[in-house]
């Protein structure tokens, strides 16, 4: 595990706050959003989102800013705007309820784990590749979902259900990893 500092004003833990204040313009965007053109301001900020999202685990990386602060506020920030994108899209696509529930269990699941392993001095070293691309695939999916709001059905039931897909893959990967002796849990120093 690289070197974990206690700073605080770090540019990655800033783009991480800026991702979380975009949360709220987003779900006003997009609630209040009439027409196409609208929409996909939406979603332009969701992908704006996604980039800083991005910008922030590879500043953090390369340029050795992993913070305490960063370690909690990046996850948080992500799994806020899953669900706030998620549950505002379901207020339209009554479709996305399913995953909207399997999110809440995935994430609850990765929440009590995360505190039992705190529990014992011990933390996840970091996303787990299958996280990564369920994240990338569900903010491609969902972009998409604002970008084309009027879907036939049929596609709209395939985008959901490949999200699906990926997070059940990504669940079962992450509980593999917690109950399993796995490289990624490390002992927290």
């Amino acid at each position: 595990m690289k070197e974990i500092k206690n700073d605080v004003l770090t540019v990655p833990n800033l783009l991480s706050l800026f991702r979380l204040l975009l949360i709220p313009v987003f779900a006003v965007l997009y609630l209040r959003a009439t027409n196409a053109k609208e929409s996909l301001i939406a979603a332009c900020v969701l992908g704006l989102s996604a980039v800083t999202d991005m910008a922030d685990g590879i500043i953090a990386r390369k340029c050795n800013m992993i913070s305490r602060l960063g370690i909690l506020l990046d996850p948080i920030a992500d799994k806020l705007t899953q669900g706030v994108i998620m549950i505002c899209l379901s207020l339209r696509h009554w479709e996305i309820i399913p995953l909207l529930v399997l999110f809440v269990i995935k994430e609850a699941f990765m929440l009590v784990m995360g505190c039992l392993h705190l529990k014992q001095r011990k933390m996840l070293d970091g996303a787990l590749f299958t996280g990564k691309i369920c994240t990338t695939v569900l903010f491609i999916s969902m972009i998409a979902l604002m970008i084309f709001p009027d879907l036939p059905q049929t596609a709209l039931f395939a985008v959901v259900c490949l999200c699906a897909v990926f997070m059940l893959i990504s669940l079962v990967s992450y509980a593999m990893c917690y109950f399993k002796k796995s490289p990624h849990i490390k002992d927290i120093e």
